[in-house]
């Protein structure tokens, strides 16, 4: 599974997706996920959707889309399917049989987003965190067969070996970068807690909704100190803070610091909200949130 989570650049993709009874309405159910594909850097090629009451155990989606997704995938030349859901290793393994082509759920998108935009050792971290506490129960279910595998003292197969190896190594890894990672939050809450004396502003919102837009334009930031700004999902993944001068009327202009933080989106895989609790110290204490909303957008 720590090979699958690899970029998916470049790639052909047939964008999927089961809308349940519970769903939030949308008048276009894929607009989301396409545009985390296109942050992904992938060429949608097609698109199926099928409304259920609930998703196959099996497959997800019923056995005539099965086949229709294998025909789009051929009809295509699709190299990969990205659906809308989040599968178990069953559904993704029958779905993969039956399209001949790679198949990825919504939380390993996010996650590859997420990958390729980490930039600093804080956001390295907590991806990589993210990723293995993804992975690890899947680990777990890929090696399910072994357990009926009836074996003696000394003729453990080399299979299960090698599970219990993989699973105990990335364990320990998980146990190293949550400890890391709490070393950089309570550091983050030191800094956070040296600014009292200063009135502290965060920028809160969607992912992509203009916020790092924002803090350049308020800021008036020389090109050298601006924040990445990109017309694409989570682009930034570590809140930056500045400082802002208020000018007043009749009295000495004001200091604040304003923070640019990451976007949300719905739906976000709980390992990575865990992961970044260092970045959200920032919307925790701050005394004012500033909630940015791309007015263009029809909802």
């Amino acid at each position: 599974d720590l090979e699958r989570q690899q970029s998916i650049n470049n790639e052909r993709a047939v964008l999927a997706r089961v809308v349940l009874p519970d769903d939030v309405k949308d008048d276009d159910p894929l607009s989301e996920i396409a545009g985390l594909a296109t942050t992904a850097g992938t060429e949608i090629v097609g698109e199926l959707i099928q409304r259920r009451q609930s998703m196959v155990s099996a497959t997800a989606i019923g056995k005539g889309k099965v086949d229709e997704l294998a025909m789009l995938v051929e009809n295509h030349a699709a190299d990969v399917v990205i659906f809308d859901n989040n599968l178990n290793p069953a559904q993704i393994r029958n779905l993969e049989k039956a399209s001949k082509v790679k198949v990825i759920d919504r939380t390993e998108l996010i996650l590859d987003i997420f990958a390729s935009n980490a930039r600093t050792m804080e956001a390295r971290l907590a991806v990589e965190l993210a990723q293995l506490e993804y992975s690890l129960p899947r680990l777990k279910r890929m090696w399910t067969h072994l357990s009926r595998i009836k074996m003696g003292v000394g003729m453990r197969g080399p299979g299960e070996k090698q599970l219990e190896m993989d699973r105990r190594l990335v364990e320990k890894r998980i146990s190293d970068l949550k400890r890391e990672l709490d070393v950089i939050l309570r550091r983050k809450e030191r800094q956070v807690a040296s600014r009292r004396d200063v009135m502290t502003v965060s920028l809160v919102g969607y992912t992509n909704a203009g916020k790092s837009s924002l803090l350049n334009s308020l800021c008036k930031l020389s090109s050298q100190n601006q924040v990445l700004a990109e017309n694409k999902l989570f682009a930034t993944l570590d809140p930056t803070t500045r400082r802002l001068i208020l000018p007043q009327k009749d009295a000495a202009p004001h200091e604040i610091l304003i923070t640019d933080t990451v976007g949300f989106i719905s739906e976000l895989p709980l390992t990575l909200l865990e992961a970044f609790r260092a970045t959200l110290e920032e919307t925790l204490q701050a005394d004012l949130l500033l909630l940015i909303v791309y007015i263009a957008h029809p909802d």
